[in-house]
């Protein structure tokens, strides 16, 4: 792949910066076509989780909701006998 990420910002260069000589700007379609090169290019590093992998982050989700709801539930339940302590019922 000629044109990369790291090397092109996608944004066409103007004229009048140091350095830059004589640049053409690029038209609707050429921005488009680098935009889903580059999109691609990206996607292809994606590195995907093997089944076991995904397998321990799903438990380690669902162990932390419900770590997270039980200490909810405990707050309000501690919150709610406050109130009716406080203002009676």
């Amino acid at each position: 792949m000629s044109e990369s990420a790291s090397t092109t910002s996608g944004k066409p260069e103007r004229a009048g910066r140091a350095g830059s000589g004589a640049t053409k700007k690029r038209g609707l379609f050429a921005r488009i076509a680098l935009f889903v090169r580059q999109v691609i290019a990206e996607l292809k590093k994606v590195v995907r989780p093997t089944r076991n992998e995904l397998f321990t982050f799903f438990v380690v989700v669902i162990v932390f909701v419900l770590a997270i709801m039980a200490y909810v539930g405990l707050i309000d339940l501690a919150f709610g006998r406050l109130a009716l302590w406080v203002f009676g019922g």
